[in-house]
C-alpha cells in the first residue's frame, strides 16, 4: 500500500529503532512539536520553560532582495526595466536579508521528561555561550532519521503533489504531526491553530494537509451522497 505520511505507530517504531538517546529525542521532538529540522537543532536549554511546559522556537530565514543599481528600487528577479526610474537593468544588485521570527509552543509532559533525562545524562553541548540539545548539522540529522527508518522497516512515502516516492526524512515527521492534527480537528479554528503552531505565513500552506489526510475529500463525498 502506497502511503503519503507516517502514522503514529510508525513514528513509535522509528523512535524505537534509535540507537542513542540523542537520536530518539530528536525524532520525538520533530514529531511532537512538528517543528522544522533547523528549529529543532537550534533549541537550547534556556528556550525550554519546564514550569509552564513551553518551548520557544527560533526561526531564521534568509531572503535575497534585488534592487535597481541606479535608484535602489526593489525589483523582481527577472526584471529588465526598473519600475522606479524606468532605466534598463542589465544586472540588479542583490542583498541578503535575515528574517528572525520566534514562536512559543506548548510541550507535553512525556517530552519534557525525556528532555530532563537527556540533560541529566549530560547530553547537552555548549556552543556560542548557549547550551544546545543537539550538536549535529542538518545533514547528520537527515542521516539519523533515514537510518532509523531503514532499521524500522518503514516504507517510502509518496508526495501527493508530484507523485514521487521519498524515504522518511525529518520533514516527514513534521508532515505526520500536521496530518495527525488535522485528523483530530479540521475545523477553521483547528487549522488556524495549526498554522500558528507550524509557523506558516500562508494559510494555504496549512490547508494542504486537509487534502493529504483525506478528510476533506471524504467529507465532501459523504455529503454528496447524503450520509
Amino acid at each position: 500500500m502506497v502511503k503519503a505520511y507516517l502514522e503514529i505507530d510508525e513514528v513509535k517504531k522509528l523512535e524505537d529503532a534509535a540507537q542513542y538517546l540523542r537520536d530518539k529525542l530528536l525524532i520525538h521532538l520533530l514529531f511532537r512539536l512538528g517543528c522544522r529540522i533547523s528549529e529543532a537543532l537550534g533549541i537550547g536549554v534556556s528556550d525550554i520553560d519546564f514550569d509552564h511546559g513551553t518551548v520557544t522556537i527560533q526561526h531564521l530565514k534568509s531572503r535575497i532582495r534585488f534592487m535597481c543599481p541606479a535608484c535602489s528600487t526593489r525589483l523582481s528577479r527577472t526584471a529588465r526595466f526598473c519600475s522606479g526610474c524606468g532605466s534598463s537593468v542589465e544586472k540588479a544588485l542583490s542583498e541578503e536579508g535575515i528574517h528572525h521570527r520566534q514562536r512559543m509552543l506548548p510541550i507535553d509532559d512525556e517530552t519534557l521528561g525525556m528532555i530532563r533525562d537527556y540533560i541529566d545524562r549530560g547530553g547537552v553541548v555548549s556552543r556560542n555561550e548557549k547550551l544546545l540539545l543537539f550538536d549535529i548539522n542538518r545533514h547528520r540529522a537527515w542521516q539519523i532519521v533515514r537510518d532509523c527508518a531503514v532499521r524500522a522497516g518503514l516504507p517510502y512515502l509518496k508526495n501527493m503533489e508530484t507523485g514521487k516516492m521519498h524515504g522518511v526524512s525529518p520533514h516527514r515527521l513534521r508532515d505526520a504531526f500536521a496530518v495527525n492534527a488535522v485528523k483530530h480537528n479540521d475545523s477553521g479554528d483547528g487549522l488556524r491553530l495549526l498554522q500558528e503552531h507550524l509557523g506558516h505565513q500562508s494559510f494555504n500552506t496549512t490547508a494542504r494537509y486537509r487534502k493529504v489526510s483525506g478528510e476533506e475529500q471524504k467529507e465532501w463525498y459523504e455529503k454528496l451522497w447524503g450520509k
